[in-house]
């Protein structure tokens, strides 16, 4: 089970958020806007690699992953959900993921291993809605979620924050991350495919 599947749980916790945004005339298309704005600044902290910048990295990550939640929970409310509105969610999402790794990765310079990492998150997310777009439903599970990887970001930023020092072998925290990145991310991605791929076969 990955953190994704809690977003319903999340959801109903957003309320009083989402009537704020709703009151201060925020629509779902500039809450995802703001979102991404996050995932900028995020990004530009973790490429800082320092204490302050892993500090506003870890609460800026959080931010992205509430206001995501929100984006969507406000158009329901608003009643303007849209398939462009859905588009855009998904396109700055991904961007955001590819800016907060290669902000770990360009923070400790493991260029190669920040590749690899973004490669396997990419893909995991790509499954998700490939599998979608052939009518199976939108997939959440797997090993590693997006919600997993704010997550994972946000407590790594910190604890970078705390411990700078380089664990054995070279790498920090950062760098350990990465690697979980890019080994999990590609068995996430192999293992939707692979449930996709049965549940195909088995209709």
């Amino acid at each position: 089970m990955t953190l994704d599947r809690l977003r319903p749980v999340a959801e109903r916790l957003l309320t009083p958020w989402v009537d704020v945004a709703d009151s201060s005339g925020l629509t779902p298309d500039r809450v995802s806007v703001l979102a991404f704005g996050c995932a900028v600044l995020a990004a530009a902290g973790l490429a800082l690699a320092s204490t302050i910048g892993y500090v506003a990295a870890a609460a800026l990550v959080f931010l992205n992953g509430w206001f995501d939640l929100i984006d969507g929970a406000l158009a329901r409310k608003q009643e303007t959900a849209s398939g462009a509105g859905d588009l855009l969610d998904h396109v700055l999402d991904r961007y955001a993921d590819v800016l907060i790794i290669a902000g770990l990765a360009a923070g400790i310079k493991q260029y190669a291993l920040g590749l690899a990492a973004v490669t396997g998150v990419l893909m995991t997310s790509y499954l998700g809605t490939q599998i979608q777009a052939i009518g199976l439903g939108r997939e959440y599970g797997g090993l590693l979620g997006r919600a997993d990887r704010l997550a994972l970001v946000g407590i790594t930023a910190a604890v970078a924050a705390l411990f700078p020092e380089p664990l054995a072998g070279g790498l920090g925290v950062a760098g350990l991350l990465l690697v979980v990145f890019a080994i999990v991310g590609h068995m996430t991605a192999l293992q939707r495919f692979w449930g996709a791929w049965s549940d195909l076969w088995e209709t």
